[in-house]
């Protein structure tokens, strides 16, 4: 194409008159977005260490971490204390008291000692009398806190905060697609959902086990008379042979963005954001690791069967990960774990096994049941699928056709005797303000 003088003059016209016209809109170019905000929250050494109070039972409102023990029921009301349920009859299950305990996450219960994370100490509970519990011991300044201001205190966890606000073009923010930032707060895209970042599982037998049992999304397990805690990016180990007076016996690292525990046999399984790693736990004062399976970046509880680990993946969360499967690999030979095959799920959290049957909680999505004699062929043996409820963890019953379920709707029980048609039992329902 050719350009006359006057073309040439009338295209440079138009050009200086887009980039004046940019100019007056500057101040204009912005964008409203809705973000989920982590606000920093500072604790000081007396808020942490108040008078531990036992309440008569209250209300289920933002449930998280369970744990079974010798027919009682463990529930943890999130960075706020423990709920006692007397579930002798899963068909009326009772709460009898409620344990204030300011940040507490997990728990884990050996010979009637309840032991519970508040900020930053150990607590030790005898729970002989569920009904009105009592604080033993107070092991001090055994967890890492995030941080520690000279004048705040501790910084022990984000709170999430929806907040809406207009972003002007030139902030690097301004785009579409989802981030994650860090400065004075933590913001993150509305992409993510709200689930808080949570930073379980043991075993026992009999009409009164010396051991609890936890869910697969457990941060604190037993073993012998050692109690594992994941602490940032290692974990604490605890001899309780004294189970009055926890003494810190061993800390190893991991890595960073650990989250679970399950023991198993003379093995422990460690979940984290990045992948499962496996320790030689034949001595329980010092594990020793073997190896590790990779994934990628997603948030994983593990549950180990046999010759197999169940490892869920979740997208959505702080991890920021974006997968969402149930990954079945191979641990026959526990030094070299492989990837057997993937199955996709909507926003699995935690699982549990009974026989051959995989119960998984796949979010809002419910609870999913699967026969897992061919771990080749799971999604083509789905049982039973219970679709009108959030499930977040599973425990089932030893000894009891009965599977529990905390999710944010509350606590279900459904009758497991029949895998192929669960009947819900009970329900402790969570209320909402």
């Amino acid at each position: 194409m050719i350009f006359t003088k006057n073309k040439i003059g009338l295209l440079l016209l138009l050009v200086t008159i887009g980039f004046s016209f940019q100019s007056c809109v500057k101040d204009r170019c912005d964008a409203t977005r809705t973000f989920i905000q982590w606000i920093p929250i500072y604790k000081t050494v007396d808020e942490i260490r108040q008078n531990i109070q036992v309440d008569g039972p209250r209300e289920l409102k933002n449930p998280g971490k369970i744990y079974y023990y010798n027919d009682y029921l463990m529930v943890n009301e999130v960075r706020e204390g423990i709920h006692i349920i007397d579930n002798s009859d899963p068909k009326n299950p009772n709460t009898v008291a409620f344990i204030e305990i300011p940040g507490n996450v997990d728990m884990a219960v050996k010979n009637n000692i309840l032991y519970a994370d508040n900020y930053i100490d150990l607590l030790a509970i005898d729970i002989t009398n569920p009904v009105s519990p009592t604080l033993i011991s107070r092991t001090e300044d055994v967890f890492n806190s995030l941080s520690l201001h000279q004048d705040l205190g501790h910084l022990v966890y984000y709170e999430e905060t929806e907040t809406t606000m207009e972003i002007d073009c030139n902030d690097p923010r301004w785009g579409g697609g989802s981030w994650f930032f860090q400065g004075n707060n933590v913001l993150i895209d509305s992409a993510f959902d709200n689930n808080s970042p949570t930073f379980e599982s043991g075993s026992g037998s009999g009409s009164n086990p010396p051991v609890g049992i936890a869910g697969s999304m457990a941060s604190f397990a037993l073993v012998d008379c050692f109690l594992y805690v994941i602490d940032n990016a290692q974990v604490d180990v605890f001899n309780v042979e004294n189970n009055t007076q926890p003494q810190l016996a061993n800390t190893f690292t991991v890595e960073w963005g650990i989250e679970t525990l399950f023991p198993y046999q003379d093995k422990l399984f460690i979940g984290a954001e990045a992948g499962m790693f496996i320790f030689d736990n034949t001595n329980p004062a010092a594990p020793v690791y073997l190896s590790e399976f990779r994934h990628a970046r997603a948030c994983d509880p593990v549950y180990v069967k046999d010759d197999y680990a169940y490892v869920t993946l979740r997208g959505g969360t702080f991890c920021q990960g974006f997968e969402n499967q149930l990954d079945v690999v191979d641990i026959s030979n526990l030094e070299d774990p492989f990837l057997v095959e993937t199955y996709p799920m909507d926003n699995p959290h935690g699982l549990s096994i009974k026989n051959d049957e995989l119960y998984l909680c796949d979010g809002a999505s419910g609870l999913k049941v699967y026969n897992i004699e061919n771990v080749n062929a799971i999604s083509e043996n789905q049982l039973d699928h219970v679709s009108n409820f959030d499930a977040y963890d599973a425990i089932n019953i030893p000894n009891k056709d009965v599977v529990m379920v905390i999710g944010k709707d509350g606590f279900y029980q459904f009758d497991n005797s029949d895998p192929n048609q669960l009947i819900q039992i009970s329900l402790i329902p969570v209320t909402r303000n």
